[in-house]
């Protein structure tokens, strides 16, 4: 059986890296060293008094210490961990270049008012879980021991339980439109004979 540490080291660099900051991220909050309010983003701030980090750091919480923080920080730790060692195994720049799209276009769909959250760790995660349905979308899961499904409706049932927990359901709908958007430009699309206009640029790799 293997150690915490072991289990830590064995997970791949990205959803490692992603998992831990998230951690740490809420962590802070937790440990009131700063305010979820410094992270989230706010347009006004990042224009008009340049705090830029806000476009990358409302990524990076997922919430305080919760049912729901834990449940998002098992997605990353397993579907994440699934894709980057399945479908993305020796494509890391191309597992990375899936965050980056699903950060640019959850920041431009934020731009619209309606659709706008302070923080969208949380879509980026439904992100992970949609691209990951699509990817596995035969296998059958078993959901605390009550439903069993087929992955392709996991995030639909996932929805289910934000809908039962009281979240808002805007931020998960959003990462899965962005999902969508992501299987379809990379996968969809180029098999019915398309360009890949989502290819992954050449910037990103190491």
């Amino acid at each position: 059986m293997s150690t915490p540490m072991q289990y830590y080291n064995s997970i791949p660099p990205v959803s490692k890296k992603y998992a831990t900051i998230c951690l740490l991220t809420s962590l802070g909050c937790h440990l009131q060293l700063y305010h979820p309010s410094i992270l989230a983003l706010y347009y006004d701030d990042v224009f008009k008094q340049f705090q830029i980090w806000r476009l990358i750091t409302n990524f990076f919480f997922i919430g305080y210490f919760s049912f729901t923080f834990a449940f998002r920080l098992l997605i990353i730790l397993r579907y994440g961990v699934q894709l980057e060692r399945g479908p993305f195994d020796k494509r890391t720049a191309d597992y990375i270049w899936m965050f980056f799209f699903g950060a640019l276009s959850l920041l431009v769909l934020s731009a619209i008012p309606f659709l706008w959250s302070p923080a969208m760790g949380g879509s980026l995660v439904f992100m992970i879980v949609y691209v990951w349905s699509r990817e596995f979308p035969n296998t059958r899961i078993n959901i605390q021991s009550l439903v069993e499904l087929k992955v392709y409706y996991l995030p639909w049932a996932m929805l289910a339980i934000d809908l039962v927990l009281g979240n808002r359901l805007m931020p998960s709908l959003k990462g899965i439109g962005v999902g969508h958007l992501y299987y379809f430009l990379t996968v969809l699309y180029p098999l019915a004979g398309g360009s890949n206009f989502c290819k992954t640029p050449f910037w990103v790799y190491p």
